[in-house]
């Protein structure tokens, strides 16, 4: 455990992603995870960059009336946006690959809402980075989808995966957040937690 991080405090993952947890315990924090069972709808005013960060307010505070005095609640919400279109979690495979060719050759945005809560107050931000695609063939596509199945990623798809590896060539912002946690925000959140 690092030293005068919150160690005091019982830190829980509100969410079941486990890249989101992959990247809690790189941070060398111990932690539990609880997942909120919501229904993730939107207001229909709601301009779509503030989604994420409406969808992770709307987990934590599923969850936050559950809270010990000494709990901490992480929860979080990525969305993939080009041309003000919300690109969520596919539904299916042909919705996969549909994504993933409008993604092609464009540069779009990957927001992550991050709330952070205890029993007396709660914090929600949003970071945003910026990622170029490259263009695919209908094959390579494919292939990706068929091996990694992204079903459960905003956009179809995985930055630490075969994609991220093979056709991402530009990002602005932190890796991090479009892997769905800013991690530079939230320790400093945590760091100054009191």
């Amino acid at each position: 455990m690092l030293p005068n991080i919150i160690s005091d405090r019982n830190i829980i993952l509100g969410s079941g992603s486990p890249r989101r947890a992959e990247l809690l315990a790189s941070l060398g924090i111990k932690f539990e995870v609880r997942v909120s069972d919501v229904d993730e709808i939107v207001p229909p005013d709601l301009d779509v960059s503030a989604h994420a960060a409406y969808l992770s307010k709307l987990k934590s505070d599923a969850l936050r009336p559950h809270l010990e005095p000494l709990d901490i609640l992480i929860t979080a919400d990525t969305t993939v946006l080009l041309d003000d279109i919300i690109y969520n979690k596919p539904q299916d495979r042909e919705e996969a690959i549909e994504m993933i060719h409008a993604l092609c050759g464009t540069t779009h945005q990957v927001i992550t809402g991050m709330t952070i809560a205890d029993h007396r107050r709660s914090e929600t931000i949003s970071d945003e980075a910026l990622v170029y695609l490259n263009e695919l063939s209908a094959r390579e596509v494919e292939y990706y989808v068929d091996i990694w199945k992204p079903m459960d990623k905003a956009g179809a798809y995985g930055i630490q995966d075969w994609i991220g590896l093979a056709a991402i060539s530009e990002i602005r912002g932190s890796y991090y957040t479009i892997m769905g946690l800013p991690t530079h925000r939230l320790y400093s959140l945590l760091r100054n937690w009191t």
